[in-house]
């Protein structure tokens, strides 16, 4: 008889069940496995079948995140996957015997552990990894990764700052247990950077793996140790911005304290103002640095900068002593009016109103001779009253009255002192002048070579 439709379509499903108590088998399997395996075991010894056979822990480390790096107080905040593996002796079992069940995840708690901490740490606590599982094998071969949010101390050398580049280490290794106990490896000769999380500050070039032993003072047996070099360069972008390119705008302002005049009564403040500003900017780099004897390369551009804006300023105090010289100063010594008024005014291009620098000047010292002897201020008529005065006969003029001669000679006399007062402090003035320009420019030069320094230096 043919089966019902119904029974015929229910006959695959019927092929694939399963009773109840199949389905559990491997979980029973698995409690009965971790019942026998724990029954007789200690977390606490070191589990090795010959106590005077090293054991040996193979450690692999994987930088996942720089969390932040404490400059002042060189202090690194990373977040490591720390990964350890080690065989476990007495934790060994025949597959077969507990229906093919080659591993099991446990609480790391459950089974001894190295003690590898990190010895460079700067935190609170040492601990720093998470409780997690391990991963047992039949084989006894025991694999425990842990996350761990690590601070380790890190020898921050500014003198480059912010061009600067670190080489911060991660020193592992056991605290109890020397060499002749634990055999502590590396995996591979570099960290794990393939899961890193890239950081706004800092650009990691590499992160190099050594394995080192070390005789402490306290014991005579070896201690062996992975050190992991993490290679740090500082990401100059912000600081470029923020620190370095105002500095370098701010002092270029200062030679320019030297292009205002003398009158309008700013240059002094100009300088003080720039000053200040650059006192702000060193006061942020400095709270930032630590406070070591390497000064930041930035820093010393401030420094630099600083000290040549506290001279220019000091120069303008005497550029405008000169400027504001009176009617009672001496004249101009021959060698400044060579110099100065000639030299250096024709290559700062400094010339009075109504000439250029390509129009050719008069004589400085015919001009200043003439002025001095015979007075050049005075007006033609007053040298045609002179000699109408000193020519004119007595019998047809006013001129033999002795008080009428000695006022009109009182009043030239006077006249003449004003101008040749007048040319005395205009010839001042122009030395201020040129020597404004000429500062201007030197600066002006300083401040490009410094900048051009700072930036080559840091390439």
């Amino acid at each position: 008889l043919a089966a019902p439709p119904v029974l015929a379509a229910a006959a695959p499903l019927a092929l694939l069940w399963v009773p109840a108590g199949c389905r559990g088998a491997q979980g029973r399997f698995a409690y009965k496995l971790l019942h026998d395996l724990f029954t007789n075991y200690s977390s606490a010894l070191r589990p090795v079948e010959d106590t005077d056979r090293a054991l040996n822990v193979t450690l692999q480390v994987t930088l996942s995140q720089i969390i932040d790096m404490d400059e002042r107080n060189q202090v690194l905040t990373s977040y490591l996957w720390v990964r350890q593996a080690w065989l476990d002796a007495h934790l060994t079992w025949d597959k077969d015997a507990y229906d093919g069940i080659d591993s099991i995840r446990i609480p790391s708690s459950y089974v001894w552990r190295p003690d590898i901490i990190l010895y460079n740490n700067a935190g609170d606590r040492f601990g720093g990894s998470m409780e997690t599982n391990v991963v047992l094998r039949s084989n006894g071969h025991i694999m425990w990764d842990s996350p761990a949010i690590t601070k380790s101390s890190c020898k921050v050398d500014v003198s480059y700052f912010p061009f600067d580049g670190q080489r911060c280490r991660l020193t592992f290794g056991s605290w109890t247990y020397n060499g002749n106990q634990i055999d502590l490896r590396n995996q591979l000769d570099t960290g794990d950077l393939t899961d890193f999380v890239e950081n706004v500050e800092w650009e990691v070039l590499g992160m190099p793996a050594t394995r080192n032993v070390i005789t402490y003072g306290c014991c005579s047996e070896p201690y062996p140790d992975v050190t992991y070099t993490l290679l740090l360069r500082r990401r100059a972008s912000f600081y470029i911005f923020n620190l370095l390119l105002p500095c370098i705008m701010v002092s270029f302002l200062a030679p320019l304290s030297f292009y205002l005049p003398a009158d309008s009564g700013e240059k002094v403040s100009l300088g003080v103002t720039v000053l200040l500003a650059l006192t702000v900017f060193q006061l942020l780099v400095a709270e930032s640095m630590p406070p070591s004897e390497s000064v930041p390369l930035i820093g010393k551009y401030y420094i630099a900068t600083m000290t040549m804006i506290t001279a220019s300023t000091a120069l303008t105090i005497f550029i405008m002593n000169v400027h504001h010289c009176g009617p009672g100063a001496r004249p101009v010594p021959p060698w400044a009016r060579r110099l100065i008024l000639h030299h250096m005014a024709r290559l700062c291009c400094v010339y009075e109103v109504g000439e250029s620098c390509k129009s050719p000047r008069r004589a400085l010292g015919t001009q200043a001779g003439r002025g001095e002897a015979g007075g050049p201020g005075e007006s033609p008529g007053e040298g045609e009253v002179g000699a109408e005065a000193g020519g004119c006969p007595q019998d047809h003029c006013l001129c033999h009255h002795d008080g009428l001669l000695r006022n009109v000679d009182y009043i030239a006399s006077c006249f003449r002192r004003h101008r040749a007062n007048q040319r005395r402090t205009g010839e001042w003035k122009k030395v201020a002048k040129v020597m404004d320009r000429f500062f201007m420019w030197v600066f002006f030069l300083m401040v490009f070579l410094m900048s051009v320094l700072v930036l080559g230096k840091a390439a």
